[in-house]
């Protein structure tokens, strides 16, 4: 099997249809999606379908067991960590193909401890103070697109 576009990882997430709709866009571009654990919800097919993750059959997708688990997998590969707390934009850096994206969990964001691993590859995107935050599926796919608009576009799109 070829190598994934992008690698999209969803440290611990909360909400099965954001996954889903995260899913959906790794399909489009050819992205493998990671979870990390714990997970909020359940990956069965009756809960898979209930969350409208009606693409899951497409996804290239493993779960793994913690965030050391992935380090390990993905090891040598470029990390970028997506926070509303970084100082660089997406636009900022530099993407490449094989390059690994990191958002954190709906509810808490990425921990501390995954932020300092490598604090020059913290990105975000451009936010009025107004705004708590943005929706994980839609900051995945702004960023996911960036650095796909990046490479010049998908290697196969029609």
């Amino acid at each position: 099997m070829a190598e994934p576009l992008l690698h999209i990882v969803l440290h611990q997430p909360d909400i099965p249809q954001n996954t889903g709709n995260i899913g959906r866009t790794c399909v489009a571009v050819g992205a493998k999606l990671w979870l990390v654990r714990p997970l909020g919800f359940q990956l069965d097919e009756r809960h898979l379908r209930r969350a409208g993750m009606d693409y899951w059959e497409h996804v290239d997708w493993e779960v793994v067991e913690n965030w050391r688990e992935l380090r390990d997998r993905l090891a040598g590969k470029n990390f970028w960590f997506l926070t509303k707390t970084a100082r660089r934009m997406v636009w900022d850096a530099q993407f490449h193909p094989e390059d690994v994206l990191v958002f954190g969990s709906e509810t808490r964001g990425l921990p501390q401890s995954i932020l300092s691993e490598e604090p020059g590859r913290n990105l975000g995107l451009p936010m009025r103070g107004a705004v708590r935050s943005l929706n994980l599926a839609s900051t995945a796919t702004a960023v996911i697109y960036e650095a796909v608009r990046q490479f010049g576009g998908l290697p196969d799109a029609t």
